[in-house]
């Protein structure tokens, strides 16, 4: 399950490592992700027009059209790039950190193993908690209680992971308050 608030959380912590940046794509299959565009778009816009950054939406369905959205967003200074959390994405991450680097563009994933496998920042939901948690619904199901009856739950811890290594070949200093703030630091 995915806040629509986490994209400005997203955008914020970007800021802070790459105050330069004047555009940032949201890149993300439609069909595989089809929330990014009702929940994540629009606090993702206001978020970054705020910063007065321009806001670009990157639907994509290909290796192609990912090469083509990173070349492009990495043809002048100050881009970069969310990476949505689904499983197309996941699946083409190595692809998208190998363009990224290429192009020079900071990266922010929304799930935490994706600053480990090389983007530069990952921030999301910890699903191991999320899973622990999840045992009391069924423990509750188990002793009688009615599946529909149960409020639903929105993630309560959220990991914040940093690559230090990306962030070196970027040429960006990650300042000490997030490095403090981070669950891991990736060197």
């Amino acid at each position: 399950m995915i806040e629509a608030s986490i994209a400005s959380k997203w955008l914020g912590l970007l800021r802070e490592i790459a105050p330069g940046i004047k555009r940032v794509a949201l890149i993300f299959n439609p069909d595989t992700a089809p929330f990014v565009n009702s929940l994540l778009m629009p606090v993702f816009e206001t978020a970054a027009k705020s910063f007065n950054i321009a806001p670009i939406a990157a639907p994509v369905h290909s290796d192609a059209e990912i090469e083509t959205v990173i070349t492009s967003l990495g043809h002048e200074p100050g881009g970069a790039l969310f990476v949505a959390p689904d499983a197309f994405m996941t699946n083409h991450r190595a692809t998208i950190i190998s363009l990224a680097a290429r192009n020079h563009l900071p990266t922010v994933y929304g799930a935490p193993v994706g600053a480990r496998d090389g983007f530069l920042v990952s921030y999301g939901a910890d699903f191991q908690d999320n899973f622990r948690r999840s045992a009391q619904y069924v423990n509750d199901i188990l002793r009688g209680a009615k599946p529909s009856e149960l409020p639903v739950q929105m993630p309560v811890k959220y990991l914040l992971t940093i690559n230090l290594k990306t962030a070196k070949e970027l040429g960006l200093t990650v300042p000490q308050t997030l490095l403090v703030a981070a669950d891991e630091v990736i060197q």
